[in-house]
């Protein structure tokens, strides 16, 4: 190649190349998405050829090859991996690179060389590869949820351990069921994802040409393998709504990836074939056998179970979903947080408590223990469970300081939302959220409020899927059905006079009128249970436990409650 003549780094230094297939695109069309391919090499002359002889890259016309005489192979491999998620976040890519092992590394003054990378992305950026700022690409659910995340240690090992465990078990024939656990924030929604991806491209393996052997997971990258997961049926079931919708827009637009990979209950327990890997999100959101949304979905709750376990109604009332999940596959990865459960018909604590159980005995437990989301750290996630538990208060509780973090209590909702809009403007992604505890007048009157509080009238989230980048968000308030699993700036969360604190018997209470979640509360005669005032403390406390930890930079509380408003104060510093 003559190109190669003009300056020896060209065939002898480290450098990151980008090729796309030259499609102009615009944001926001996902019927058009441009193929992009990310490489680094020591050699750019001999490992470009190589890509042009691949049938599966020969359609890609235009190459960007950034070459620096600072740069060493470390800080390559860490702006060939900045660069990937970048692109797989925009919007308007189609990322062909595999997922073999994109982890945090660390090198001599990484960060001095990090800081050079925003300038190669706006370089990039004028020259038509990216669409979005870097603000809006790390705002996106794209980007929050895509395959290409970087891993931390811990969640890269347990990544590395599954997939072993995995492949035994395949192997050898045998059904096997893995459990993840971890806390709000500790990306247990991105390992689900990275598996699957991980798992999908070991199935499509063609060549090694454009794989590092200094990659993770690169020595699972294999004939043998590849042989072994060949005819694999993978999917992926989100029970919620709106981050089911989400993942799906993600699957969309990544190579190996379709968004009919990821399913509801409902369509695995319909599914007409076997499936031999079930990953599932959120877990612990599966149902039981409890009074569905709708009429219909009650009728095939009973019908799925009948047809998978037969005609017993009493032996049937005591199936869940997770039934139905083991049921129809032969291998189960159950990623789970038994303290988010927020509603009655959710699997109860004791069933999740037995999963844990028997995956710990059977050495197939992985616990995701380091804090990704909130700046504060893991200590921030157990504080705020420990100020909503809602046992007596038995010994005193002492505030702690997190730092930079911004945990403030507002005695003005109105002052709330105008620091949630301030924040807005500053960073993006800063919302409001309620627990359920103002009736949803806008379901019948689009033009009425739901929330008032003071002078102050807000309404509820307009629309049950991927509310939180919606046009109208920032002017409304969402429920824990549109936020969790989902990651914001800044959050400003409205407690409702659904949850008090009683100054005399020092504990929290629920107000059961003031609770407008019929779901929420409603007993099962089904399976003749009903749930008591500590039932919904229990929920209740949970839902707002999730709520408070959405916030990576910061959360903002305010309590209806005067009683609960005061108590808080004890422990989250005020607003002056």
């Amino acid at each position: 190649m003559s190109w190669k003549i003009d300056d020896e780094k060209h065939g002898n230094w480290p450098v990151v190349y980008v090729l796309d297939d030259g499609q102009h695109v615009r944001q926001n069309n996902p019927n058009r998405l441009r193929d992009v391919y990310v490489g680094e090499s020591l050699n750019a002359v001999g490992r470009l050829r190589q890509h042009l002889e691949t049938p599966a890259k020969q359609h890609l016309k235009n190459i960007r090859v950034i070459i620096d005489e600072k740069f060493n192979k470390s800080v390559c491999l860490d702006l060939e991996s900045y660069l990937i998620k970048m692109m797989a976040g925009d919007g308007a890519n189609r990322v062909l690179n595999r997922n073999n092992g994109i982890t945090e590394a660390k090198y001599y003054e990484r960060e001095v060389y990090r800081e050079s990378f925003r300038t190669i992305f706006e370089r990039l950026r004028s020259d038509g590869v990216f669409t979005r700022s870097i603000l809006e690409i790390e705002n996106s659910d794209l980007f929050k949820l895509s395959p290409f995340k970087v891993l931390t240690e811990d969640q890269a090992n347990s990544v590395e351990e599954i997939i072993k465990c995995l492949l035994v078990n395949v192997e050898r024939s045998a059904e096997s069921m893995i459990v993840i656990q971890g806390d709000p924030g500790t990306g247990k929604t991105v390992v689900a994802i990275y598996l699957i991806k991980l798992l999908v491209d070991i199935q499509n393996l063609t060549s090694l040409e454009d794989l590092d052997g200094d990659s993770r997971f690169s020595n699972f990258f294999t004939e043998a393998n590849r042989t072994l997961l060949e005819h694999l049926r993978i999917g992926l079931v989100v029970p919620q709504q709106s981050l089911r919708e989400s993942i799906r827009k993600v699957f969309r637009k990544t190579t190996g990836l379709n968004p009919s990979m990821v399913l509801t209950p409902f369509e695995v327990g319909e599914a007409d074939e076997m499936f031999d890997l079930l990953l599932v999100d959120e877990t612990h959101r599966l149902n039981q056998r409890a009074n569905q949304p709708s009429g219909p979905l009650n009728k095939k709750f009973a019908t799925i179970t009948r047809e998978l376990f037969g005609d017993d109604d009493t032996l049937n009332k005591s199936k869940t979903q997770l039934d139905w999940i083991r049921t129809k596959s032969r291998h189960h990865i159950f990623v789970l947080d038994a303290a988010q459960s927020v509603r009655p018909a959710d699997l109860p604590s004791e069933l999740l408590s037995n999963l844990i159980a028997d995956a710990r005995a059977s050495g197939q437990y992985f616990q995701l223990r380091t804090q990704m989301r909130v700046l504060a750290g893991s200590d921030y996630i157990s504080y705020v469970r420990w100020i909503l538990d809602p046992r007596p208060l038995t010994l005193p509780r002492k505030r702690q300081d997190f730092g930079r973090y911004d945990f403030r209590m507002f005695d003005s909702v109105a002052r709330m939302q105008q620091e949630v809009f301030r924040r807005d403007a500053e960073v993006g992604l800063s919302r409001m959220v309620a627990g359920y505890a103002w009736e949803w007048r806008t379901r019948r009157d689009r033009n009425a409020f739901d929330i008032e509080i003071d002078d102050l009238h807000l309404r509820w989230n307009s629309t049950p899927t991927d509310w939180i980048a919606s046009k109208n968000a920032l002017e409304e308030v969402g429920s824990i059905h549109t936020v969790q699993g989902y990651d914001l700036n800044y959050v400003g969360v409205i407690i409702g006079h659904d949850l008090g604190f009683d100054p005399d018997q020092r504990r929290l209470f629920i107000n059961r009128n003031s609770y407008f979640d019929k779901k929420g509360k409603e007993n099962n005669p089904t399976l003749g249970k009903s749930y008591s005032d500590d039932d919904l403390l229990r929920f209740i406390t949970q839902i707002y436990a999730v709520l408070m930890t959405r916030g990576v930079r910061g959360t903002y509380v305010y309590a209806c409650d005067p009683g609960l408003r005061e108590y808080l104060k004890g422990f989250i510093p005020s607003s002056s």
